[in-house]
């Protein structure tokens, strides 16, 4: 009995003790505790709303970036389309200066025919007029030449 009577001492001369700790802890608890754990919801919030609003402003920024992209791709598309419509167009104009250039050099051989051809003509009227010419004369030197040797 005697370690009875000595544990139920200890008891309750602990029970103060344990009465103060209790107390400490409700004090701490309420001046302590609670306003950390509020400053660190607080945090928590602050942190978890920056981090949606950077998440926010990240989707927006890619959002953003995909359209300048595909304003890009256009454009350059554009560009291409521009590109193959100038150089359709160079091809056409070379094409027309070709043909009318074929067609100038066609007509000009055609009128070059055409005058040499007239050029033949009046050479061989001109031969014709002076063979006869040349025969006749041919003819006189001969007679007068047989005249004279008779």
């Amino acid at each position: 009995m005697d370690i009875l009577s000595q544990l139920g001492d200890l008891f309750l001369g602990a029970a103060p003790t344990v009465v103060i700790v209790f107390l400490l802890f409700l004090f701490l608890r309420w001046s302590f505790w609670r306003p950390l754990e509020r400053a660190l919801a607080e945090r928590h919030a602050t942190t978890e709303g920056a981090r949606q609003q950077a998440e926010k402003l990240l989707n927006v920024a890619n959002e953003k970036l995909r359209q300048y992209e595909d304003a890009l791709r256009q454009a350059r598309t554009e560009i291409y389309q521009q590109q193959e419509a100038s150089r359709r167009a160079a091809l056409e104009e070379r094409n027309h200066l070709v043909r009318e250039a074929r067609e100038r050099a066609q007509a000009s051989v055609r009128q070059s025919k055409l005058e040499i051809a007239a050029e033949v003509d009046q050479a061989k009227k001109a031969l014709e007029g002076e063979s006869q010419r040349l025969a006749e004369e041919i003819s006189r030197t001969l007679l007068a030449a047989g005249e004279r040797r008779e």
